[in-house]
């Protein structure tokens, strides 16, 4: 990511050029003004004429050094590269800064300055000698950020002065980048259940094969197909070639579903519930995609997350990586909602198998658990992880509430692979806790049909 910069000596108006130059005069500079005008005021009322000269030089070489300083025309243009510039939470980042003497001429001292959120760290200044003709320079440094977040970075600052540190101006690039902090992400183990489709699901190829030939839609035959997949009976029926169309493997679905309500959570920070439940979004979206699942994140105002085609999942002509920078860019800013119910993410639920379901909530009423316990139904199977905020609030050793424990216990009657999350736990823990859960709670697939898939 490279971010040019106008030429320092043009990067801001000039309108008032000598009210802009004494206005950069540094305290040496101010100083030495004040103690020439000082000096001639004496000398004109002592009559001292000798004095008179020492004041004028005084006054006027403050003056010189403003005047030249701001007729400089350095042409300097300036880039800034983030390593990376997609980063988790709690993890650091570089910024290399770039500087190039695009004129004839050597510049002088400058000091170069960066502007940085405070969030990111203390804001990064540089001092670079004399840049000859041609040159270039290149200086780096950290930021770190505890909260995810989009970040902007910039704009560059230019600060020049003169040899005598009478004067000091500052020139503005006008570009900036921006930095994306994401929730991190956990490594979660791979586990698996007996009689689970896997990532590219058998049950479509299954479904095929016992269709029988007469289902098979066959098409044109094309310059370098398989004469081994010349379907003949329909060859004859339209006199001309025709072949078998090629079976695309099913991949298994999975939705991660987000509570935001800003209801459901209490408290904010890094180790908050809410941030808790972001965190552990992320961790299983990343996992799911390295299983080769088909995946889309859902939240309770309806919003899915990638959205392409018209079930919101990541589809064939989207790459996973594509997908996954996607839905954690969408993760980095994510707030909470206004809304006081999870019935709109309900309703984006289809009818019917439609995979796994992973669902992160906060505190429910018994209206809202009763919109939970009926996902169950529109999904193939069900995960839940449910943080009680007022638990969270008491921090680590807390006991569960009892009306908590309640909202859990309806789910699992409704079929739901559900677990209350202690304040702090590991999400690595609870997802092998929650592959035994889900095993009791899913009945054994069918012959002929698949589930979600649990990897």
């Amino acid at each position: 990511m490279t971010a040019g910069g106008r030429p320092a000596g043009q990067a801001e108006n000039e309108k008032g050029g000598v009210r802009t130059a004494l206005a950069g005069l540094t305290t040496r500079g101010r100083s030495f003004l004040a103690a020439g005008v000082a000096a001639a005021i004496c000398a004109y009322v002592l009559g001292q004429s000798d004095l008179l000269r020492v004041g004028l030089l005084l006054a006027v070489l403050p003056l010189v050094c403003a005047t030249v300083l701001f007729r400089t025309r350095y042409r300097v243009a300036g880039s800034r590269r983030l390593s990376p510039a997609r980063v988790p939470a709690g993890s650091e980042a570089r910024v290399h800064l770039r500087m190039d003497n695009v004129s004839r001429l050597p510049t002088g001292l400058l000091m170069l300055q960066d502007r940085v959120p405070y969030v990111l760290g203390p804001r990064p200044r540089f001092v670079l000698d004399r840049v000859e003709a041609g040159g270039r320079r290149e200086v780096s440094y950290r930021v770190r950020s505890d909260l995810r977040g989009r970040y902007p970075l910039g704009p560059l600052q230019l600060r020049l002065t003169d040899p005598f540190g009478m004067c000091e101006l500052t020139r503005s690039f006008s570009t900036y980048d921006t930095l994306t902090v994401i929730p991190r992400v956990e490594a979660l183990p791979p586990v698996r259940l007996t009689g689970e489709a896997k990532g590219y699901g058998d049950g479509r190829n299954r479904s095929l094969a016992l269709a029988g030939e007469d289902d098979v839609i066959p098409r044109g035959y094309r310059h370098g197909d398989d004469l081994r997949r010349v379907h003949w009976r329909s060859t004859a029926r339209y006199g001309e070639l025709m072949v078998r169309r090629e079976e695309q493997p099913q991949r298994a679905r999975c939705t991660v579903l987000l509570d935001t309500r800003g209801a459901g959570f209490r408290g904010a920070g890094p180790d908050s519930a809410f941030e808790w439940a972001v965190s552990g979004t992320a961790s299983t979206l990343v996992h799911m995609l390295e299983r080769g699942f088909s995946v889309r994140l859902l939240t309770d105002t309806g919003a899915s997350v990638p959205g392409e085609g018209s079930d919101g999942f990541a589809g064939a002509s989207q790459e996973s990586a594509d997908a996954a920078g996607l839905m954690m860019d969408t993760l980095a800013v994510v707030d909470h909602s206004d809304g006081a119910g999870l019935s709109r993410a309900y309703d984006v639920l289809r009818g019917g198998n439609e995979g796994l379901l992973v669902a992160f909530l906060g505190d429910l009423d018994e209206e809202q658990a009763a919109v939970v316990a009926k996902m169950r139904r529109r999904s193939g199977s069900a995960v839940a992880f449910v943080l009680d905020s007022a638990v969270w609030a008491q921090g680590p050793g807390a006991l569960p509430s009892g009306a908590g424990e309640a909202r859990v216990q309806m789910l699992r009657e409704a079929g739901w692979a559900a677990l209350m999350v202690p304040p702090g736990a590991g999400f690595a823990d609870l997802w092998r806790q929650a592959d035994h859960a889900r095993a009791a709670a899913d009945p054994a697939p069918t012959a002929g049909t698949t589930s979600g898939g649990w990897a």
